[in-house]
């Protein structure tokens, strides 16, 4: 008798038991899909990893800072038992006028099958700095060390300079040294002594520097100028404007490169021209260029993975319905098997795009994907006709959902129109089927 309940029990829930099985395959063949996201997530720290040790031998991110004027000064302190101390302390002005002008070659090396993008950056630095005004920080001229006085620049790798670098500084030239006297600005840089003298202080002093630079993937400017301009051109076609400061006009990208121009105001940031004994993070100010990839497939493949639900509940649900519709059981492990070759499409898309275009890599994986799984759906429901239109409808998925990897802004808003049309289909379809029976 029990067993005669239980059979009819199974009998009269039949659809609802396999619609349960089924929805647990669903969850199961998630699985794949996470130890396919960890996969992608290794490949792109492998890329990340070679791209610093390619760095690491050519030049990392470059940051030009400068230039900047120090000048040493004393200051006398007396202790309350009336013994004096001198102590040695430095003063830093920063340029009225900062001009930067440079062309940006990139390059692109390989290493094994990854691509580095790599620069070499051609400057022309130019300026002035305006008469010293030394009552504003309460220093007598007297205590001034005149002929200790240095101008530096800062850097973040010095394997990136090519050429010997020196300075023009009003009508004599000067040789840069790596190193800094006080590090308190500028933490890497150079410097080189520029001996002035009392005349000095009541005139403007010019610059000029010439700078041959190479670096790795970014390239940002500090804005010491009360005025600071930078213009830069590039054959690269494929750039990011980053930093506290956005180009003042809109940057011309076109197939042939880019061009760019900032101009950047000493009100525009929050430390002064001139100061002494403070330590002033400049650094944050930083603004410059980022050469990006044209194509991250790594990025591309994590995203399109991230759908892999969609693709196996759609698949999943239309095998079921079939199943109603045709009167034909499809077993369990059948579903499996059209889940792992869902899942095997992630694993040729990532494989593939690491040696061809993402596009052409999306192409061939969702064709072989498609026609794997067209031809098996043949032979489990013996109908070319319903073969068929399953094929149409995962060409139809694989296309949407490329679709979705090329927009930005707008994935959100196309893929829950998409998602919401699917839905109505689905309920559309299923609304005549006697789940009772």
């Amino acid at each position: 008798m029990d067993i005669t309940n239980a059979s009819q029990f199974l009998s009269a829930n039949r659809l609802t038991i396999k619609g349960i099985i089924v929805a647990c395959l669903i969850l199961i063949m998630l699985i794949p899909t996470l130890f396919i996201m960890s996969l992608v997530n290794e490949r792109a720290n492998r890329q990340e990893a070679v791209a610093r040790e390619v760095s690491a031998r050519w030049a990392t991110e470059q940051t030009f800072t400068g230039p900047i004027l120090v000048i040493p000064y004393r200051e006398s302190i007396q202790s309350e038992v009336g013994k004096t101390t001198v102590y040695k302390k430095y003063a830093y002005f920063l340029p009225d006028q900062l001009k930067i002008n440079g062309v940006l070659e990139p390059e692109i090396r390989h290493r094994s099958i990854y691509n580095i993008v790599v620069y070499r950056a051609n400057m022309q630095i130019e300026g002035y700095f305006s008469p010293i005004q030394t009552e504003g920080l309460q220093i007598a001229k007297e205590d001034l060390q005149m002929q200790e006085a240095f101008v530096c620049i800062g850097l973040n790798d010095f394997r990136g300079i090519e050429d010997q670098l020196s300075l023009s500084w009003n009508d004599s030239s000067h040789i840069f040294n790596a190193g800094m006297p006080d590090d308190h600005i500028i933490k890497n840089g150079l410097h080189t002594p520029v001996a002035l003298d009392y005349n000095d202080l009541a005139k403007s002093n010019t610059f000029k520097l010439q700078l041959h630079l190479r670096g790795s993937e970014n390239l940002s400017f500090t804005p010491v100028g009360k005025t600071t301009d930078v213009h830069f051109t590039s054959a690269w076609t494929n750039p990011s404007f980053d930093g506290s400061f956005l180009p003042v006009t809109t940057p011309q990208i076109t197939e042939k490169g880019f061009s760019a121009e900032w101009k950047v105001q000493h009100l525009n940031r929050n430390y002064p021209q001139c100061w002494k004994d403070g330590n002033y993070n400049i650094a944050d100010s930083r603004f410059g260029i980022t050469l990006l990839q044209p194509v991250d497939s790594y990025s591309k493949t994590m995203r399109s993975v991230k759908y892999a639900i969609l693709f196996i509940a759609l698949t999943f649900g239309l095998y079921f319905f079939l199943e109603i519709l045709q009167k034909r059981t499809v077993h369990p492990i059948q579903y499996v098997l059209v889940g792992l070759a869902l899942s095997i499409f992630y694993t040729l898309l990532l494989s593939i795009s690491e040696y061809i275009r993402f596009n052409i890599a999306y192409s061939i994986a969702a064709a072989a994907t498609v026609a794997l799984i067209t031809l098996y759906t043949k032979s489990i429901f013996h109908k070319w006709k319903i073969a068929m239109l399953f094929g149409v409808m995962l060409t139809t998925l694989y296309t949407f959902i490329f679709i979705l990897l090329q927009l930005q802004d707008g994935a959100l808003l196309f893929g829950s129109i998409g998602l919401f049309i699917v839905l109505a289909v689905v309920m559309y379809y299923s609304r005549k089927i006697n789940w009772y029976i």
